[in-house]
């Protein structure tokens, strides 16, 4: 396995900030939350504390995924975030790109996830004791020419690996995917082609909708 390398720390890119919430762009490469060992303690949360020290974690991506995550000022926010995820309140929406061309313009993802514990962090379709798992997609653009697909994706349940597990069952692998994509897909790209691009929520003290986007860098 490769060493974690993050990337530089260039400052925190907020989109938004209040009393209660963040909501900032992770960039591809930088755990969300601290690892295990300490080689591996530089993360978005650690850069966020040195400047907000009561942030906390309410979500995750992978470390390769980029894009929006929401981050509580405080415990009782953190509670209420928490209970908007749990809900399924809280509305995400990414980008990436997949090796092959994908023919139908839309469609849903529902097969069950569980974790291949001989190979983790690997997870698996698993139909015996997997959890339910769905997501559905939306074709962006096909790009005949180099063989690959931009797809919209929803997941509507929030599983590790969710995306990337389904859109390999599918057969095509997201390019630049370490973990799930076959070596020729894994070396189309430089990184993960998966971004969070869209998120939106309740705000949990005042009931303001929120949404909030941010452009794909690939």
């Amino acid at each position: 396995m490769n060493a974690y390398t993050p990337p530089p720390h260039n400052g925190l890119d907020i989109l938004y900030q209040d009393n209660a919430l963040l909501v900032v762009n992770k960039p591809g490469g930088l755990l969300s939350v601290p690892g295990r060992g300490p080689d591996k303690q530089d993360c978005l949360m650690s850069r966020v504390q040195r400047e907000f020290p009561q942030a906390l974690n309410v979500h995750r991506l992978d470390m390769e995924t980029s894009g929006l995550m929401v981050l509580a000022l405080g415990k009782d926010t953190q509670r209420s975030l928490g209970r908007l995820f749990e809900q399924r309140r809280v509305h995400k929406r990414y980008i990436a790109v997949v090796n092959g061309t994908l023919q139908a313009g839309q469609g849903e993802i529902d097969l069950p996830l569980a974790a291949d514990w001989p190979n983790r962090p690997r997870q698996k379709v698993d139909s015996e004791h997997g959890k339910p798992s769905t997501t559905r997609y939306r074709v962006v653009a096909r790009d005949n020419a180099n063989n690959a697909t931009r797809v919209e994706l929803e997941p509507l349940t929030g599983r590790t690996h969710q995306l990337r597990v389904h859109l390999q069952a599918l057969g095509h692998s997201i390019l630049g995917d370490s973990l799930y994509a076959d070596r020729h897909s894994r070396r189309r790209a430089g990184r993960l082609l998966l971004h969070a691009t869209t998120l939106a929520f309740t705000h949990p003290l005042n009931s303001e909708p929120l949404h909030f986007s941010s452009a794909t860098p690939f």
